[in-house]
Order: C-alpha cells, then structure tokens, then sequence
C-alpha cells in the first residue's frame, strides 16, 4: 500500500516570491481560516481557540509603513510593485490633511497622487471626506472596489479613525489586502494602520483601522525622540509589538515576513513584564524580521516564566519515544520504531510539517522497511489541523513520525489545537512517536533553535516550548557533526534544571519508562549540571549504541561502544 496524502482545509491562493523578500505561499490569513474552523468547532460543540491565538502565516497582502519625511525611491517601487507593478490601480486618501477644509485635503491628494503618476501606474483616484454617513456609502467606496493599492498621506492619524473606523470604507480597504494588493501609508497615513493608535503622545480612544494585527505603530520614531511614548503604550498593551519607523524609512510587512527599506532603522519594541525589562531590537535597512516571532514573544513575557524552576522528571509513562539526530538512520532504528508501533500492520502517521514545503516522500523509508499503513498527514492550518478527517487519523495511529526541517514550523501547525493532545494519547495507548533533526527537537520539553529567523538561536522567547513527548530536557541534533557541544551548554547555563540531550548523526534514543537507550552509529550526549554550580566539562556524559542512560537518576548505566573518530563540522 502506498502513503496515503491527508489533508483538508481552505484553498490557498499563491503570491509569488520577489527577489530579497520572502514570499509567502498562504494568504488565507486570520479571518477566513478563524471562521471556518470556529464554524466547525461550534457545530461539534468543541472550544475555540485561546483569545490570544492568532494565524501565523501572518495577514494577507502587504502593509507598508513609511515614517514620515522623504520617501524614498526604493519604498515607492516596492509599494507600486506590491499593487501590481503597471497594472497598479492606486487610491491615494490625504483625509489626514491637518484642519477641516476638504479643498485643501482635495489639493494636497492631488499633489500626492501626481507623485505617484510618475511611476507610470494604470490609475490613480483621490478619494476623501469627512462625513461617516458617506463613509459608508457603496457609491463613494466604489473606487476601492477596483483598487489594488491604497495610499494614505501624513497629518493627523486621529482624523482618519474618526472618519473611516467601522465604516464600509474600512471594510473595502481591508478587502485591497484579501484580493492581495497593498495598503501603505506616510507618518499619520501609517500611524492609522494599528488599532492601537498613538496622538499627541497618548494611547487615543477611538481605534485605528487595523490592517496590520498585533502591533503599535510610532512614526517619525528617532528624530522626534518616540522611544518613551511607544513603551509607555506598551505599558497598557504589552501584548502588542511596538514599530517605531524613522523617517525617510518604511517597513514592508507580508504575510509574517517584515524588511526594512530606506535611510534609516525601524525599531522593534516589546514592553515590560514581572520579570523581564523592555526590550528593543533594531532592522537596518534591508535587514528582515519575522512579525509572528515578535508577537509570540511579546504574548510569551506575559504568561509564566518557562521552564519552571522544578520540571516534570523526564520519565515516559506508557509508549516510547524514538529520537533520532538527523543525518539518515540505520535499519536497526527504522525496525525498532515499526516494532513499537505494533508491527508493520500498525497505523503510522508522517508529519512533514518542518519543512517549508510538503515532502511527500517523508515517510517512504518506513515503507520501504515493511510497514504497510502509512499515512502522510499534511494538514497545516487551524482549520485543517482541527478537521475531523485529521483527528480520526490521529486517534487511530499507533505510530507518529516528524520529520526534519525547522521545528518551529511545528509549533506553528500544532499549538494551541486538538492536535497536541492527540499526539499524547498516542503514548498513552502504548503506541511510539519517533522524528529526526527537528522531529527529535520538538520532542523535549524546552525547544532550542526555534527562532525562525536561524538556527543558531538556542533560545527564542516565543519559541521555547516543544510538545513535552520527553519532558524536562532539551535536544539538540546533529551534534557532534556540527560541534554544536558549547551550543546546549549555553541553555544549560541558562537553564540548569533541565536534562540536556545532544544526538550524533544516524543516532536515537529510545526511551520507554525512565530508560534510553542508544541505538545507530554515534553517541548521545548528556548534559547534567545542578543548580548554582560552575560549568565543568563533568557535566556532560557521552553514551555510544549498545549503551544505556536513566533519565531520572541522570546516570549512565552502560557506557556502549565508542563510534568511529569523526572531525566535527562547523554550522
């Protein structure tokens, strides 16, 4: 029998990649996939997602955020190409004009939107008021309906919330972003485009349009001396990600990618909690962020510090686990898995999720190694991940296998879904769950190298919790090949009351009850080291196949064979 493909959820619609920004394949961002699956949810009487959830593939379209100033010639192509490049069809919006009088706003959208003719475009409409009842209008909103790309002048952010918040206007801006155009703006014109806005200096009542999520935007942010504002914002919000943006400086937000354009720096500001002390990290130009990892982050220094000072001891109550350090496995590790699943007859499922896109050949190596009931579940979405064709295949799997790639891809499919705890009952039936590389790292109970930015961040606020299979450690992969022994020791040092695991290539531990055993060609690597006491490379035990560890005790009970000398090699 071959691998069977599973998966169901929302069409995708594809945005290409532009070169030095990366695409971003899904734009079904938080609206449509949410109301699907809470639709579904509903009707099976099961909850929803915690209030703090959110898509993170990030929102659909582009935002660009420019700070006021100069604009620079670089901010304006990557704006007209966003909106489609010659075919750009552009509404320019100067309702933040400073004052009531609508023939100055009229004049100075004029002025704006012959700035942008030079671009050479297909169209450019001004479209202004200050009246809410025609706001709401389908006649006056029209001209947003054939828009690809909106364009919201400087002055007073306030002015366009009291005119366009609520209203059809907003609602047909935000739909510019759902058909995948752009909607950008300068100083105010970008100011606007948060919820939370900030005027003269104070969080303001009325909200701002919102069309980019989880975020405060401060322009304007180094010359005019912001800094104090947007963090005495956070203070009120801390759950959102201040963006403070230079002038003459623009942020381009798609989907979760973010890059920083222009002359000078956007500022990445995260707020104060019990524990931690604000923090800001700077994009120079051309530089790239990850918005979804910031606003993890950010939600991450509100909740309860992880890991706890006294962890769940790293025992597997029923079931075991399979852990594997990348690099290819041995046979012996291919039959030992297919064995605890129950044989080859046994329901095995393949997650493929690290990887950025879809391998179906994950789970040929089991295939080829006899076992007969393989199946390769896709599934990535909450609306996917939470369908019951996904839940009926994990409740009958007597096997999970994760493969490699990046582990906080995983986090992002899994977390906060039915999900999680499927994969658990599988060990609590008695079944094995296995994975390689990133598939082995996600087993542990504090995930290093989850930044998505790379992998040589050991330790990425946001993503720091793996799914637990094998609580109280961290794993590491690949170790000894990539010298990666003073990697681990750092989140040791950091995080003395977990047990440290660092896997060879071609390596597993297999762990049932409170004992692992190594299995392949390389060593597992231990690292024990009791609160308050000075790094020593004493520490660190390194077990070799035929060898035995108790994870418990944290003792080495059979050393095992030594593996061939191999020269580390560098990340």
């Amino acid at each position: 029998m071959g691998i069977r493909r599973l998966s169901r959820g929302l069409p995708e619609v594809l945005i290409p990649s532009r070169p030095g920004f990366p695409g971003v394949s899904r734009f079904w961002g938080a609206w449509a996939g949410l109301l699907v699956c809470l639709a579904a949810r509903f009707a099976c009487g099961q909850a929803t997602p915690p209030a703090d959830w959110f898509d993170p593939a990030g929102g659909p379209g582009t935002v660009i955020l420019s700070g006021g100033g100069r604009i620079p010639d670089e901010v304006r192509a990557a704006f007209v190409e966003a909106g489609g490049g010659g075919q750009c069809r552009l509404v320019v919006v100067p309702t933040a004009t400073p004052g009531s009088d609508d023939e100055e706003a009229l004049r100075e959208g004029a002025e704006v939107a012959e700035s942008w003719k030079q671009r050479e475009i297909a169209t450019v409409e001004v479209l202004h008021t200050r009246d809410r009842e025609r706001a709401n209008d389908p006649a006056f909103c029209e001209p947003l309906r054939q828009a690809t790309a909106v364009w919201f002048t400087g002055g007073r952010q306030s002015q366009i919330a009291a005119v366009y918040q609520g209203t059809r206007f907003e609602d047909e801006v935000r739909q510019v972003l759902m058909r995948g155009g752009v909607v950008g703006g300068t100083s105010a014109g970008a100011a606007c485009q948060s919820r939370v806005m900030i005027v003269r200096g104070q969080v303001w009542a009325t909200p701002g349009l919102g069309m980019i999520p989880g975020v405060i935007v401060d322009q304007h942010f180094l010359a005019r001396d912001r800094r104090g504002r947007l963090l005495e914002a956070l203070q009120q919000h801390p759950q959102l990600v201040g963006l403070g943006i230079d002038e003459g400086t623009a942020l381009v937000v798609k989907g979760r990618a973010m890059k920083c354009l222009g002359e000078s720096t956007v500022h990445l500001c995260l707020g104060a909690c019990a524990s931690l002390e604000p923090c800001e990290r700077v994009l120079q130009p051309g530089e790239l962020g990850d918005l979804t990892m910031f606003r993890r982050e950010a939600l991450a220094r509100q909740r309860t510090p992880f890991p706890p000072e006294k962890p769940v001891p790293p025992v597997v109550p029923s079931g075991s686990l399979v852990i594997v350090g990348g690099g290819g496995l041995t046979d012996q590790i291919t039959q030992r898995f297919i064995e605890l699943a129950g044989g080859v007859e046994a329901p095995i499922v393949v997650l493929p999720t690290a990887n950025p896109q879809i391998d179906l050949n994950e789970g040929k190596f089991l295939e080829r190694a006899g076992a007969k009931n393989v199946t390769l579940l896709t599934a990535r979405t909450w609306a996917e991940v939470e369908s019951p064709e996904t839940a009926a295949r994990l409740k009958q799997a007597r096997g999970l296998w994760f493969g490699g790639g990046r582990q906080w891809r995983f986090v992002d499919a899994y977390e906060h879904t039915q999900a999680v705890a499927l994969f658990h009952e599988v060990l609590q039936r008695g079944g094995v769950i296995g994975g390689s590389s990133a598939g082995a790292t996600i087993q542990g109970d504090y995930l290093v190298r989850g930044s998505p930015l790379g992998n040589t961040d050991m330790m990425a606020l946001g993503y720091q919790r793996g799914f637990a299979f094998l609580p109280g450690t961290a794993i590491d992969q690949h170790f000894r090949q990539r010298n990666r022994f003073a990697d681990l020791a750092k989140v040791i040092d950091r995080h003395p009351q977990l047990l440290g695991i660092g896997l060879d290539e071609a390596t597993a531990l297999v762990v049932t009850g409170e004992v692992g055993e190594i299995l392949g060609r390389g060593e597992a690597h231990f690292y024990d080291r009791p609160p308050g006491r000075p790094a020593d490379p004493s520490d660190r035990e390194s077990v070799g196949a035929g060898g035995r560890y108790q994870l418990r005790e944290r003792q080495v009970l059979e050393r095992g064979r030594k593996p061939e000398p191999e020269k580390p090699k560098s990340e």
